[in-house]
C-alpha cells in the first residue's frame, strides 16, 4: 500500500517540454486547471443569468472542469478535451478570468431597451486594401416568391387536418 502511494506519482509520465517557445511545463497542471475553472465559475456569477456570454463560459468551463476532475493524467486530459496542451488550457483559463473582469467593467448587457445607436454615414472612399463587406444582390426568384407569398389570399391552415372548400 505504501509503495503504491509513493511510487505512483514517481512513475507518472513527466512532460519535459511543451514544444512551444515561452510556454513552460506546469508539473501540477491538473490542480491548477481545477482551481482556475472553479474560480471562473465563481466569477461568472456576476454576469446576468440570461446573457449568452455567461451561458457559453459556464458550459465550456463545466465541461473542462469535469474532464480534469475525472482524469488523473495530463495526457488523458489533453486527449479528452482536444483543445491543446494543459499549459495552453491554463493560459486560456487565465485569459478568460481577465476577460470576465473586463466584461463586468464594460457592462455590455446594461444597455437600456430604448437606446438608439447613432448611425454615422460617411461617403469617404474606401482604400483599395480594405475589403468591402456589402452583400450581393438577391436572386430574382427570391423577389418573385416573396411577392407571390404576400399576394396570397388563401386562408392559412392552422391544423394538420386537410381543409375542403364548400
Amino acid at each position: 500500500m505504501f509503495l503504491r502511494l509513493v511510487a505512483r506519482p514517481l512513475l507518472a509520465k513527466v512532460k519535459e517540454t511543451t514544444g512551444i517557445v515561452g510556454l513552460y511545463v506546469v508539473p501540477n497542471a491538473r490542480e491548477v486547471l481545477i482551481g482556475l475553472y472553479n474560480k471562473t465559475l465563481k466569477e461568472i456569477q456576476a454576469v446576468p443569468e440570461d446573457e449568452g456570454y455567461r451561458k457559453a463560459v459556464e458550459s465550456f468551463t463545466r465541461h473542462r472542469l469535469k474532464a480534469c476532475q475525472e482524469e488523473e493524467d495530463w495526457e488523458m486530459i489533453e486527449k479528452r478535451l482536444g483543445c491543446g496542451q494543459v499549459e495552453e488550457l491554463i493560459e486560456e483559463a487565465r485569459d478568460e478570468l481577465t476577460l470576465i473582469g473586463k466584461m463586468i467593467e464594460w457592462d455590455p448587457w446594461g444597455v437600456p431597451d430604448d437606446y438608439e445607436c447613432e448611425v454615422i454615414e460617411n461617403d469617404a472612399p474606401v482604400p483599395k486594401h480594405v475589403p468591402l463587406h456589402r452583400p450581393g444582390p438577391l436572386p430574382e426568384e427570391f423577389y418573385k416568391t416573396l411577392e407571390a407569398l404576400s399576394k396570397k389570399d388563401d386562408p392559412k391552415i392552422t391544423s394538420g387536418e386537410p381543409q375542403t372548400k364548400e
